[in-house]
């Protein structure tokens, strides 16, 4: 099957500790992490395109600022108890370590409930940003340093 796809990267720094990692991953430390979001599309919109990336920008700027600057947590890692619960640049993952790959799945879901749900952006200008329902999260891709990255992606039709 014929398939268009388009990619929108966008980069945060970012902290976490691996609380399950035996060795120096288990301290505090920091990644400038490049995150990229692969959508397609077996069809074109009326604008000739699978989606305007600002569409994209729109559906998970916000939500990728809670990473950028922030320190992510296991919900049971001992440390959180010395931070502010309140601190908005504390992120906790309760599925277990905050690891790349959890990250990456993260975003996935989010940016996949977004399009599920059609969400339609309108600016300040009145301009209306949809996506088509025909779209698909292809994969999320997470770096971690140069060399490094995981990525997350489901099936040909991505449900979950």
């Amino acid at each position: 099957m014929s398939v268009y796809r388009i990619c929108k990267a966008f980069t945060v720094e970012n902290g976490h500790l691996l609380s399950k990692h035996a060795e120096r991953c288990r301290y505090p430390h920091g990644h400038t992490r490049k995150i990229e979001l692969v959508l397609s599309s077996p069809t074109l919109d009326a604008h000739d395109m699978v989606c305007d990336f600002k569409w994209i920008k729109l559906a998970v700027g916000e939500y990728l600022d809670q990473f950028d600057h922030a320190l992510c947590l296991n919900a049971n890692d001992p440390f959180l108890s010395k931070l502010d619960p309140n601190d908005r640049r504390v992120v906790i993952f309760e599925e277990g370590d905050p690891t790349t790959e959890r990250m990456a799945k993260r975003i996935f879901d989010y940016l996949n409930g977004q399009i599920q749900a059609g969400t339609v952006f309108e600016t300040a200008e009145g301009v209306a940003y949809r996506v088509s329902p025909d779209v698909r999260v292809e994969r999320v891709r997470v770096g971690e340093t140069p060399s490094s990255w995981a990525e997350y992606s489901v099936g040909a039709r991505n449900s979950p």
